[in-house]
């Protein structure tokens, strides 16, 4: 009886369920329509305000190249990749109107490319229209202090509708990794997309930094020490991939800056057929021209650091390593050592993380003898490199290493983390000559550094040849040509 009464209710359920589907398919497939039809219009909106902007005074059609760069004032290598594009495409297409969507609403057009004169020693040889985006705020990962990937995808989302509500280009290059931009500028600006990527917002080994229960800069303590929580931060993090993948497959071109990212994106977005590494572009010769024999006018030995001061170029490692190298100096007798930190702060936090790295100095009690300089001008830092016995970087993972190429090529002897860009490309064998050294910890560090300074001159000198020699792959004529050869079939 209660089996019978059972198997009745739940053909009632049933058909209750079964009831609702046909209201329930007509409603769900109503809202699609209603915002297929929203989706479209907007797309013709937009189609009308690319063709008012791409026509000239002269009514002659002039195609709008945009760079999605909110940063663009800072003194990084995603930067000097801007300007060198910009200079490139401007060059080959000089007709076309290019434009820069920034968030640096505290300066001028004319202020920023001042500074990416100062910095970089590059003048563009046309105008360049800048877009002013007031909202940059949403991509600022101190917003987020919880599931910041998402928080600063989704908020780049917002600032990417920002930016094309001011201006709809006919070619859009995201020239800073905000994926979640690309499909707004495809399908409903119904631009052509090209991306270069420096390094992927998640990858494989950040994933596994997570499986393993691993502390990072990425991933606190707190999660580590907890089963749950790195199980539910592992969902998320292969949810976010799967979607970062959709989201970048949207390109039709795509850039990546080294061996290390290629593995990357090719794993995740899965567009092998349109994906070329083009290294990024390095003043090389403008370092090339510092004699390699010339004698170091300051005494002792001087450790150079370049990179912007962001948690991930992990300073605080280059800091404590010299610590213990100063602590080997007192029992080996080495010379008078200084370290130099030269670097970018694009906003507060940074100048935040600068201020740490100075109390940290403080408190292993070598402030004497470390020092650090802010946003710099390009020939300060020639000038540093030109004294610099060894080049210092200490991220895991860099994607490539624009300053690691930039000691190297100023004869310094560098020194890099055994990981990512700086060993699948950089550091490695010239002709069979060693260019430079990789090490992963403090002791590692500090023993190296304490190895490169008790080297005689001569054998630092061959070390510092082979690297200089190596570097040409990087200069800016080989980015132009690679960067060239990758967009043409976007000005198709």
């Amino acid at each position: 009886m209660a089996t019978t009464k059972g198997g009745w209710y739940l053909c009632e359920l049933l058909r209750f369920f079964y009831s609702l589907f046909l209201p329930g398919l007509t409603v769900c497939g109503t809202l699609c329509i209603c915002l297929f039809i929203i989706l479209w219009g907007i797309r013709l909106l937009l189609q009308r305000k690319k063709a008012s902007v791409s026509t000239s005074k002269n009514e002659k059609k002039q195609m709008v190249v945009a760079f999605f760069h909110p940063y663009c004032n800072a003194g990084g290598g995603g930067e000097r990749v801007l300007w060198c594009a910009l200079r490139a495409l401007q060059k080959k297409y000089p007709e076309a109107v290019y434009v820069v969507y920034t968030g640096d609403v505290n300066v001028s057009g004319q202020q920023i490319l001042e500074g990416a004169f100062r910095r970089f020693n590059i003048r563009l040889t046309h105008p360049v229209k800048f877009v002013f985006l007031r909202k940059r705020y949403l991509v600022e990962d101190s917003l987020y202090p919880h599931f910041t990937l998402l928080g600063q995808s989704l908020g780049s989302i917002l600032l990417g509708w920002e930016a094309l509500m001011q201006c709809v280009p006919d070619v859009y290059i995201d020239s800073m990794g905000y994926a979640f931009t690309l499909p707004l500028f495809k399908y409903l600006g119904g631009c052509r997309i090209g991306s270069y990527v420096h390094y992927p917002t998640i990858s494989t080994d950040m994933l596994s930094v997570v499986k393993n229960q691993n502390v990072g800069f990425n991933n606190a303590a707190f999660i580590t020490r907890n089963p749950l929580l790195s199980k539910v931060k592992l969902i998320y993090y292969y949810l976010f991939a799967f979607v970062y993948g959709l989201v970048g497959s949207c390109s039709d071109v795509v850039m990546v800056n080294s061996s290390w990212t290629l593995n990357h994106i090719l794993s995740l977005w899965k567009v092998g057929n349109c994906t070329n590494i083009v290294y990024p572009p390095c003043d090389v010769q403008t370092f090339l021209e510092i004699p390699l024999r010339d004698k170091k006018t300051t005494p002792g030995h001087l450790l150079v650091s370049i990179g912007q001061f962001r948690p991930e170029k992990n300073h605080p490692l280059q800091i404590k390593a010299f610590a213990k190298l100063l602590n080997k100096k007192v029992a080996e007798s080495l010379p008078p050592l200084k370290l130099v930190l030269i670097g970018g702060c694009r906003n507060q936090d940074d100048e935040l993380r600068v201020n740490q790295l100075r109390r940290l100095s403080e408190d292993l009690g070598i402030q004497e003898d470390v020092e650090f300089k802010i946003n710099i001008p390009f020939d300060e830092l020639k000038n540093y490199l030109s004294e610099a016995t060894i080049g210092l970087h200490t991220m895991w993972n860099e994607h490539f290493g624009i300053g690691v190429v930039e000691c190297m090529a100023a004869g310094t002897v560098i020194l890099a983390h055994n990981s990512g860009g700086p060993k699948l490309d950089i550091v490695v064998p010239h002709h069979g000559g060693r260019t430079g050294f990789l090490a992963e910890s403090e002791d590692g560090y500090a023993e190296t550094m304490a190895h490169i300074l008790s080297m005689s001159e001569e054998k630092r000198l061959q070390i510092r040849s082979s690297a200089r020699a190596s570097v040409s792959r990087f200069s800016d004529q080989e980015f132009e040509l690679a960067f060239l050869s990758s967009v043409e079939n976007l000005f198709k």
